[in-house]
């Protein structure tokens, strides 16, 4: 393998020739163009693609997980209909890397169609790339030779270091431990770039070379964002090869909601992403090069952007991409009143958010976008980040050692000589002997985390905690709280995890103290319909007035604060005095940022924002939260839970899912249990219960028989008393007797010694009137000396036959009181009787 390279005076370049023609084997060249120093050096990607010569050696890598599992390439074909493609791409095509000897440099590289990327180490930056019309030659000059159309960002929503961003602190600050891990875990960003047509004809109408280079700018796009912990994995490329999907023109903010429309009417549904970005090869109107909504990452309404393909080398591209996908993430322009720190000069390039792209192309990231991005995510800004993607294989074939667990690995630590990890042998990618795990907030010291493990704590008001699961090492994927429901804490309603409030807005544009003005702001304000009081913009591009119903949903009024907005030097103060029918004025403050007619308003109060009970502001307009289903998704979690954003319940502890409408650990099948299961505990607990229910059975059966035994031990039935009494016939003797007799539901009956009863007769004397039911009963009389009382008898069985039996007694009674007082009265009731 030789290689020889020539030095272009005109490009200040160094063309790197390759004799051997054989598959990834290229030489490669000398760093400075100047010296034009060659060596010979062999491009094996098996070998980690280790490329040396006699200045610098390149150590490269695949650039892993760049493509999810499901990665899906889409085209059409003349008639309309789409062409889905799911094909694995085997070729090591995509490497990232760093140049040994030199701390803090960085290398992408692509040998997809020739040798091209960028190195950057030291102050300088180098582009590699394959010479034009040539088969086996590429050259190298500096970054600063890069052609490309200088422009502008279409945002300009500038925050100071001195301003609300700065200074105001979050309604409801998250726990410092949330903070640490929402830092410290990686985010992943599941992306879609689509072509239009336009960017397909500047391509030679290629489909094939403009997939390659759409997949090359996410190549880019990943390497920038690694510094911020954020992991770009592309999900799907889409060339429109035969017409536009929506309207593209040169109005950048026309294209920007039209493809914002079509992303969530057409791609969402068959296509499932966290945010698309558009490549457009038309040239947008002035200086924009790129506009994109600030805070809208995950949104289904608002995650995405519209880029210009604006140079010849995809990494332009790139760029303007990675600064787009950066407001999405709430970063910010990085502006000289902001005071951020860059560790590349201007003349380097600067960093990716300043708000003009110019030469050469910036490639890192300034302290105000990594403050900007810590702020967003406290507030929930990116909130689908934070799962995992499904690797099949990592762009270039799957291999061990790549740090990506694929089909058939158990884990992958990277390379032997770099593996840390005493869960996994780097060499076999099989976990060692004893360990179940090795990866994963679910796993420590090589074991599962019992279920009930907090993994993800929520960070806001909208936020929902995800628990380990005690079956997997990975924490579930992130959930929050259904659109619609109503915030916790605050006075709002939940939208796409965040809680969107005019106060917090008005904090946002004027700092500390600011809030709300009266609603008769919002309506005299918006209802003018020019760039001071609107409701956006219409289908013409003309601003709209506010209906009174949808006033809130227009341009933000707030009330205190700062004298000026703290959002930019180019945000003036508009103020509006509206004269009260009983005297005086109320003062309403609002926004105007000088943006021109394409750029996004920054003083339009945010999609998801409360604007009455139980409404909430959706495209401009205040509808009712039930759009979203929130009241009839929460219906079947029983009131003992409440809905999230993928519709299932979220229990309290005590109650399982999927319905809460059973005993359980609470959670969701979504985020796991909230509280551990411990099974030796709870077999402790189950018994407890048990004995404990036997004791309180045992009690309460020993007292009913006590007090049964109580209830009858004094008393006798009536029944058992006539059972004890004989009746005897009349003796020869006529005078009666002094009879003692009372009659008493079940009490004793009192027998008087050597009574006679004669019933022989009828009654000849006065009659007696019947007696009455009784209407209570009275207490016993004491007892007549002599008389025993009758054995026991156990309570009938049966309480009818119990009354019928208390009924014949009354009766009994009633017969032998009317004989005794007959016989006082000188009558003897019965058969034969006569008068004394």
């Amino acid at each position: 393998m030789e290689a020889f390279c020539r030095f272009t005076e005109d490009e200040g370049a160094c063309a790197v020739s390759v004799r051997d023609q054989e598959a990834q084997n290229l030489s490669f060249w000398a760093m400075e163009a100047s010296a034009c120093s060659c060596g010979s050096g062999k491009f094996d990607p098996e070998q980690s693609g280790l490329v040396r010569w006699p200045q610098c050696s390149l150590c490269c890598v695949f650039s892993r997980g760049l493509l999810a599992r499901g990665f899906t390439e889409t085209h059409y074909l003349q008639d309309g209909t789409d062409v889905v493609l799911t094909r694995n791409r085997t070729g090591h095509c995509f490497y990232h890397g760093h140049v040994q000897g030199f701390p803090g440099s960085s290398v992408s590289l692509s040998t997809c169609s020739g040798l091209r990327g960028i190195i950057v180490f030291g102050n300088s930056s180098y582009i590699l790339e394959p010479l034009e019309g040539a088969t086996s030659e590429h050259k190298i000059y500096r970054a600063e030779k890069l052609r490309a159309a200088p422009g502008s960002c279409g945002h300009q929503l500038d925050i100071p270091a001195t301003g609300a961003a700065a200074s105001a602190t979050p309604q409801h600050p998250p726990a410092a431990r949330y903070k640490r891990e929402t830092l410290k875990t990686t985010k992943y960003v599941e992306l879609v770039i689509v072509a239009d047509n336009r960017e397909f004809q500047r391509q030679g109408k290629d489909v094939e070379k403009i997939k390659q280079r759409l997949i090359e700018i996410a190549n880019y796009v990943d390497k920038f964002y690694r510094s911020l912990n954020i992991r770009v994995a592309l999900v799907g490329v889409e060339v429109w090869n035969d017409m536009d999907k929506c309207s593209i023109s040169q109005d950048p903010f026309t294209s920007l909601h039209e493809f914002l429309d079509w992303r969530k009417l057409k791609l969402l549904p068959r296509k499932a992403h966290d945010n698309a970005q558009l490549i457009s090869g038309v040239y947008f109107q002035g200086t924009t090069i790129g506009m994109a909504p600030i805070m809208s990452m995950c949104t289904a309404e608002q995650s995405g952007g519209v880029v210009m393909d604006h140079s010849e080398n995809p990494l332009g591209a790139a760029v303007t991409l990675a600064h787009e996908l950066g407001h999405n993430f709430g970063m910010n322009h990085d502006t000289l009143e902001r005071g951020c720190s860059c560790r590349a000069s201007t003349d380097k390039g600067g960093c990716i958010m300043n708000p003009s792209t110019g030469y050469p192309f910036p490639m890192v990231f300034s302290s105000c976008s990594r403050k900007d991005l810590e702020n967003s995510l406290e507030k929930g800004v990116g909130m689908c980040l934070f799962n995992l993607p499904e690797v099949k294989e990592s762009f270039g074939g799957q291999k061990c050692g790549n740090g990506y667990v694929e089909d058939g690995e158990e884990c992958d630590c990277g390379e032997p000589e770099e593996c840390t990890n005493p869960c996994c042998n780097a060499t076999t990618c099989a976990l060692n002997p004893g360990a179940v795990c090795a990866h994963g907030l679910c796993c420590k010291d090589c074991q599962l985390k019992p279920a009930g493990i907090s993994c993800r704590e929520s960070s806001n008001s909208c936020d929902l905690p995800e628990f380990c699961t005690g079956a997997s090492a990975q924490c579930p994927a992130n959930v929050y709280l259904h659109d619609g429901h109503a915030c916790h804490g605050v006075d709002g309603y939940c939208y796409n995890g965040i809680c969107q409030t005019h106060e917090q807005q008005c904090i946002t544009l004027w700092g500390p103290g600011a809030k709300p003005a009266p609603g008769i702001c919002f309506e005299r304000v918006n209802s003018a319909g020019d760039p001071y009081g609107n409701c956006g913009k219409d289908s013409k591009s003309s601003f709209a007035k506010c209906e009174p119903r949808d006033a809130k949903c227009g341009k933000i009024q707030c009330q205190g604060g700062a004298n000026r907005p703290v959002i930019g030097t180019n945000a003036v103060s508009i103020e509006t005095n509206i004269p009260l029918q009983e005297g005086g004025k109320i003062l309403c403050r609002g926004t105007h940022v000088y943006l021109g007619d394409d750029m996004p308003d920054p003083g339009l109060v945010l999609a998801g924002t409360k604007c009455g009970d139980g409404k909430i502001c959706l495209n401009r307009r205040c509808q009712n939260t039930s759009v979203f289903g929130v009241h009839k998704c929460a219906t079947k979690c029983h009131g003992r839970g409440v809905c999230n954003n993928k519709k299932n319940c979220h229990c309290e502890a005590d109650w399982a899912p999927p319905f809460c409408d059973k005993p359980g650990f609470g959670g969701s099948v979504d985020s796991g249990p909230i509280r551990q299961a411990d099974n030796k505990s709870l077999t402790i607990g189950v018994l407890i219960t048990i004995l404990c229910l036997i004791f309180a059975g045992s009690i309460m059966y020993l007292k009913r028989k006590t007090f049964m035994r109580w209830l009858f031990t004094s008393k006798k039935t009536t029944i058992e008393k006539l059972r004890s009494v004989s009746p005897a016939r009349p003796s020869s003797s006529s005078e009666p007797n002094h009879v003692h007799t009372i009659c008493v539901s079940k009490s004793l009956i009192v027998k008087p010694q050597n009574t006679i009863i004669d019933i022989s007769d009828p009654v000849k004397t006065h009659q007696v009137p019947p007696l009455k039911t009784p209407q209570r009963v009275l207490p016993p009389l004491p007892q007549l000396p002599g008389h025993q009382a009758g054995p026991e008898r156990p309570l009938p069985a049966n309480p009818s036959l119990r009354f019928s039996q208390v009924t014949i007694d009354s009766l009994l009674c009633n017969i032998y009181s009317l004989n005794a007082l007959a016989r006082q009265t000188g009558f003897i009731y019965g058969p034969g009787s006569q008068s004394g």
